[in-house]
């Protein structure tokens, strides 16, 4: 999660908020990829989670952000006084914490995923350097396999402690997204309003076959937990006011400021005020612009509110100034570079954009919700329209790997981008989920025990 903004200047009308969003518009030319995940950093010894301060004899989560620091030279993100994450210079990335201690790149805005994977490599070994002398080691998949809430460690990061707060006030599962899961997602760019809307529809409609494609989290508290994404599941029951599949996003007239009027009823955690966090959570962002916010008497909304106020919205396509792709699962290191290939091929090009259009026009709000709410739990197996998502999901990535082709990026060795899809084919080629395979492993080879998992997903 990027860091939240200060930008003072006040906000006089609706338009301005809209005027914000459609400021991300820029030319094919400058279409950029942003690569962000997560992780679980936990101590190899005994497979424990890492805390913030630390434990005898280990440094914890500030040892690695400040060795981080002192290798990568980045800027200190500081909240009351603890390091709480890096900036890269010149905008060129981010590493944040999220609330469990899952450590996260949000990687620089780049041209190809051949960019992306050698940014992804180099991170990953920085990480492994800073992190050995500690006895700490990252594994990436959906949800905490081992730790329960209890065990789980709280980042010193003041928007976090509103957010537990509020959480269970608006659904069962909240805490559980915050402390227990972690996420890959990709940033992508639009050239119109028209292109946002087509983009947004397609990659609304097409999320939960990333759920399945990239479900990773059969387990939680040392057992299964019925789920090929437990992750996704969590999400279904967070905060339905901030999260879900946008039906409106295909309606006639979708525009930037129909989500601007969506984003305005989604209740606020926060406003921020110089370095302080002001506890607002339920509280309408419309009150704010009018200055009669009850908790902040007199206060008005500035563009920095807006802009934070959008990053706690959290659908399964975001929009900003760009759009996240937010429904996969984290994973191993390739298929943390399959994420954002699989959307680039669809979505960065005109061929294969028109043609998931095409296959997705005709699916109802019904049908495009059933198929969310089923996917996490039956992954390839869900259907939709009388059609296996599996079967379906394999004419999709037919049409990325020609979008990438198209996009004819290459790399030194003459290979263009839809090498990255690879782990994706297999996947389709075995009708066998990463998820599915943990799941056969704990039953068989494991002998019950998901400790494992931590050496075989270990990044």
């Amino acid at each position: 999660m990027a860091r939240d903004v200060s930008d003072s200047t006040p906000i006089g009308s609706k338009e301005e908020l809209i005027s914000w969003i459609a400021a991300g518009e820029k030319p094919e030319s400058r279409f950029r990829i942003g690569t962000e995940h997560e992780k679980f950093p936990f101590y190899r010894e005994d497979l424990a989670p890492v805390p913030y301060e630390g434990r005898a004899g280990a440094g914890g989560i500030r040892a690695l952000l400040e060795g981080m620091q002192q290798r990568l030279g980045w800027e200190p993100i500081v909240d009351a006084g603890n390091i709480i994450g890096l900036g890269g210079p010149d905008g060129g990335g981010a590493i944040s914490l999220e609330p469990g201690g899952q450590f996260e790149l949000s990687g620089a805005p780049l041209e190809t995923i051949h960019q992306t994977q050698a940014e992804l490599a180099a991170h990953l070994a920085d990480v492994k350097a800073v992190a050995e002398p500690h006895g700490i080691g990252f594994a990436a998949l959906g949800a905490s396999p081992l730790w329960t809430r209890a065990q789980t460690p709280m980042m010193p990061k003041s928007r976090y402690k509103i957010m537990a707060n509020y959480m269970p006030k608006v659904g069962t599962m909240g805490l559980d997204m915050m402390f227990r899961t972690c996420t890959v997602q990709v940033n992508l760019d639009f050239a119109s309003e028209a292109d946002m809307v087509r983009k947004l529809r397609v990659s609304l409609a097409l999320q939960p076959f990333a759920t399945a494609l990239f479900a990773s989290s059969p387990f939680l508290e040392r057992k299964l937990n019925g789920f090929q994404s437990m992750r996704s599941e969590i999400w279904r029951d967070t905060d339905n006011n901030r999260s879900g599949m946008l039906a409106f996003a295909f309606d006639e007239g979708m525009s930037y400021e129909a989500y601007v009027d969506w984003a305005l009823d989604v209740p606020m955690y926060f406003v921020k005020r110089g370095e302080t966090y002001h506890d607002v959570a339920g509280a309408s962002f419309r009150d704010l612009m009018a200055g009669k916010l009850k908790q902040l008497p007199g206060e008005c909304a500035t563009m920095s509110d807006w802009v934070n106020h959008l990053g706690t919205l959290f659908p399964e396509v975001r929009l900003k100034r760009f759009l996240e792709m937010r429904g996969a699962d984290a994973g191993p290191a390739d298929m943390l570079a399959a994420l954002p290939a699989f959307w680039v091929g669809l979505l960065y090009d005109r061929g294969a954009l028109d043609a998931a259009w095409d296959l997705v026009k005709g699916w109802s709000a019904e049908q495009r919700q059933g198929l969310r709410d089923a996917a996490p739990k039956l992954g390839l197996d869900a259907s939709i329209a009388g059609r296996k998502l599996g079967e379906i999901a394999s004419e999709v990535l037919e049409l990325s790997r020609a979008g990438l082709a198209r996009r004819a990026r290459r790399d030194a060795a003459g290979h263009d981008e839809s090498i990255y899809l690879a782990p994706l084919q297999e996947i389709l080629a075995s009708g066998q989920t990463l998820a599915q395979r943990l799941e056969a492993r704990y039953r068989g080879p494991w002998g019950g025990k998901v400790e494992p998992v931590f050496t075989e997903l270990a990044l």
